[in-house]
């Protein structure tokens, strides 16, 4: 864990790019502390001395820790809808980032923090379910033509599954991109949306 003092930086108003990393090793350290720590127990002292930045830095990106943890989802949730995905018209594709993601490292933290402390922030698992699983399960909605749009919410736990509660016990890996394919492929094909088209709008969009 690190301690030591924020590191050097050079002088003058950061580009848009070295803001934007900033921000990310800030991100970065406050997930892991979430994750080790709590998030009752997690100071911007701590945070700062983490991300090796000093706390009017991170005060220049996020008011609270609740704004800082709100980030983290919604990082996650910009990696699955990544424009490459977004645009896609095969439902597949959608489906198995959403897999790759949710089961990495940094998903499976937060949402083992906010477990934890779901009983104390009772906020933040309202925060973290609006954010997370029903952004996912609308985007499924939105992917799959209307004919099937009901299916959208069974799809998405099958998306997790077993494989998920395994990741969430430290009894299974993250899954590599392949991994992540064939139990998009497995989850849909239960629900026979296998070659599945994409929906009207998303076809006329794309």
């Amino acid at each position: 864990m690190m301690t030591s003092a924020p590191s050097t930086r050079k002088r003058g108003r950061p580009t848009v790019a070295e803001r934007a990393a900033r921000c990310a090793e800030i991100l970065d350290a406050a997930v892991r502390l979430f994750a080790d720590e709590g998030f009752a127990r997690v100071t911007f002292d701590r945070i700062a001395s983490e991300a090796r930045v000093t706390k009017r830095t991170i005060y220049s990106f996020f008011d609270g820790r609740e704004e800082i943890f709100r980030a983290a989802v919604e990082r996650l949730r910009s990696h699955t809808m990544a424009a490459d995905v977004a645009d896609a018209q095969e439902l597949g594709d959608l489906c198995t980032r959403i897999v790759h993601v949710l089961h990495s490292d940094e998903a499976v933290k937060l949402h083992r923090m906010v477990i934890s402390e779901s009983g104390g922030f009772p906020e933040l698992a309202e925060q973290f379910y609006a954010d997370g699983p029903q952004a996912y399960i609308r985007a499924l909605a939105d992917a799959l033509p209307p004919a099937h749009g009901e299916h959208a919410e069974s799809l998405f736990a099958l998306l997790l599954g077993e494989p998920h509660r395994q990741r969430l016990l430290g009894l299974r890996e993250a899954p590599d991109l392949e991994q992540a394919r064939v139990h998009a492929q497995t989850a849909m094909s239960m629900l026979g949306l296998e070659g599945c088209a994409p929906s009207e709008r998303r076809a006329s969009e794309v």
